[in-house]
């Protein structure tokens, strides 16, 4: 191994920070019950690419070959980043939010480059020894939370361990089941490719394997049944693991529905389990998905050249007439594809879809090369051979999961599918390899690190100025006033401006907040609050439009809203703007 021993336990607890705490930590303040999350994984993530990059040489061997190897996915992340700086330009979108997501972009681009250096180095390897070692500690925490929250949710107190929402299943501390499974199968891939590294018993590795896949049953989430399929296809099709475990991998369907029948027999018995009734037959088993993705789809055919514009998906479906909507208030389209393609339009969407689809099949290529290099030499774990297989695992694992939800919106998954896609992107440079002469990647690779890092400690000071508003401390200064402060966000001001929306009496203009808050998220109490808004402004048409997509929503919270209009009085219920019927012709792009 290129890296010395003390070295590799710096990195191995370095990894542990920036992918395991970040999935630990319960305690949350309002508004974003995800945002401690993000944080600490931009903070950790930064220590560990600084950790990694020290470790590269002065002058480091194949550095262009590094960018060459990762350009597909490189230039998807540019991409991708470019339409979200350019968003606010013609749609409106509040800066704060570009920021964040163009932001987070940028990290996934220094990360993924990264990835390809440290194996274009030869130091590959060792760099995937430590993610692995950070998903194994993920990967265990996670299913002891997983275990507490089905069998003694007594203990979820909700600063260590978070409570579930959905009870008799597991969310872990990220709140959602999905993520929890994504995470716990990560988690199962690095036990294997551990105990092929020879760094855990083969015993004792597939007790955490069984561990793990039992806490993905106790999850409930559809995305881990399919995950434990893709198991057993590393399994079926990767002749360089060792035959045990390859059936292991093969028997993981098999374990996996065990334990589901053994839940839902526990379920009988009369213990508080959801996991029956969460699989049973009946009902919608998409839970809203085929109805959004429809409504996605009548979106794309009405603006298929330039979308609605990058983080735009929820304003512009919220607003456009759906008679037969979902009743949920979604905000992604719980399909990246299809994300893509109504947000970015059909060409740009199709070149981000190709490229990311080059450098799938590139990192498989290399890893079927690699694979070809001879059996001797993967039973060895030659440095750069396994880790490639293993890491292919894990971004086809996030691409599944990414097509029915939306995972990479979310730094700590995020960074990690990068990273590992970035080392499967670069094979190692040859031995007899010149080195690359002048200014070195390794540098501006260190500066984008401790860029990382201050980036995360500079999102929490600038979250305190919204947390104030929600969870305000003894002796807080007037809302009104804190509200006003908050609008001054760089990347939270969305949140501020919700609050100013959404809180009656404040005074000024009635308008106040509705610039922003409307990009964010629209739901129940903001339309009603938007409506009402433009009703006192004389503005009756667009109070009409807003309020008539309220109703296609058939939410409860908005039920009072319209009560009067079933009051027997045509005259009363004629003149309030909630209860017109005729269409507005407006569309979203009215209300920019």
């Amino acid at each position: 191994m290129p890296f010395s021993t003390p070295h590799e336990r710096a990195l191995g607890v370095a990894a542990s920070l920036a992918i395991a705490l970040p999935t630990l930590i319960a305690y949350n303040l309002p508004p974003s019950a995800t945002f401690l999350n993000q944080a600490a994984a931009l903070v950790g993530w930064g220590v560990f690419v600084f950790m990694l990059v020290a470790a590269l040489p002065a002058r480091a061997p194949g550095d262009a070959g590094a960018w060459r190897g990762a350009a597909p996915l490189l230039a998807a992340l540019a991409l991708l980043m470019a339409a979200a700086f350019a968003s606010p330009l013609w749609t409106g979108l509040p800066w704060s939010l570009a920021l964040s997501s163009g932001g987070a972009l940028a990290a996934a681009i220094g990360v993924a480059l990264c990835g390809a250096a440290l194996q274009r180095a030869g130091l590959g390897e060792a760099a995937f020894r430590a993610l692995c070692i950070g998903l194994l500690v993920a990967g265990i925490a996670g299913a002891v939370i997983a275990l507490v929250q089905v069998f003694a949710p007594s203990l979820a107190n909700g600063s260590l361990v978070a409570r579930s929402s959905i009870g008799g299943r597991a969310v872990g501390n990220l709140r959602q089941p999905n993520h929890l499974s994504s995470l716990l199968l990560w988690g199962i891939v690095a036990i294997v490719w551990l105990a092929g590294a020879g760094a855990l018993r083969r015993g004792v590795a597939l007790a955490l394997g069984v561990l793990l896949l039992w806490a993905v049953v106790l999850s409930g989430s559809r995305t881990g049944a399919v995950g434990a399929v893709v198991l057993a296809g590393w399994g079926g099709f990767d002749r360089g693991l060792a035959r045990y475990w390859r059936r292991a991998l093969l028997a993981a369907p098999i374990g996996y529905g065990a334990f589901w029948l053994a839940m839902v027999a526990w379920g009988r018995l009369g213990n508080a389990s959801e996991i029956e009734s969460h699989f049973a037959a009946s009902g919608d088993i998409s839970s809203s998905r085929f109805a959004i993705w429809s409504n996605t789809l009548e979106l794309i055919r009405a603006h298929p050249w330039t979308g609605v514009g990058f983080g735009e998906f929820n304003f512009a479906w919220s607003l456009t007439p759906f008679p037969k909507r979902p009743i949920a208030f979604f905000d992604h389209t719980h399909n990246l594809p299809l994300q893509f393609a109504v947000e970015l339009g059909m060409p740009l969407a199709l070149v981000v879809l190709a490229l990311l689809g080059w450098a799938l099949v590139r990192a498989w290529r290399i890893a079927q090369d690699a694979d070809a290099s001879g059996a001797s030499a993967l039973r060895a774990n030659q440095p750069g051979v396994p880790a490639l297989r293993a890491g292919v695992v894990m971004v086809v694992m996030m691409a599944l999961h990414s097509q029915l939800e939306y995972p990479l919106w979310y730094v700590y998954f995020l960074l990690p599918t990068v990273f590992v896609w970035g080392l499967g992107l670069a094979a190692p440079a040859p031995v007899a390899e010149p080195a690359v002469v002048g200014p070195t990647r390794p540098n501006l690779l260190a500066v984008g690190a401790i860029a990382l890092w201050l980036a995360g400690l500079a999102s929490v000071l600038d979250y305190a100025r919204v947390v104030v508003i929600f969870a305000p401390p003894e002796g807080a200064a007037p809302l009104a006033q804190r509200i006003a402060e908050g609008q001054h966000s760089v990347l939270f001001s969305h949140h501020a401006d919700y609050a100013a929306a959404t809180t009656p009496g404040l005074g000024g203009d009635p308008m106040n907040g509705f610039a922003g808050a409307p990009h964010y998220l629209l739901d129940a109490r903001l339309m009603q609050s938007w409506a009402k808004a433009f009703d006192e402004r004389g503005d009756r048409l667009r109070a009409v439009h807003v309020a008539q997509r309220l109703r296609e929503f058939h939410n409860e919270q908005a039920a009072p809203f319209f009560r009067l209009c079933d009051e027997p009085d045509a005259v009363l219920t004629a003149a309030l703007f909630q209860c017109a019927t005729a269409p507005t012709g407006l569309s979203f792009g009215d209300f920019r």
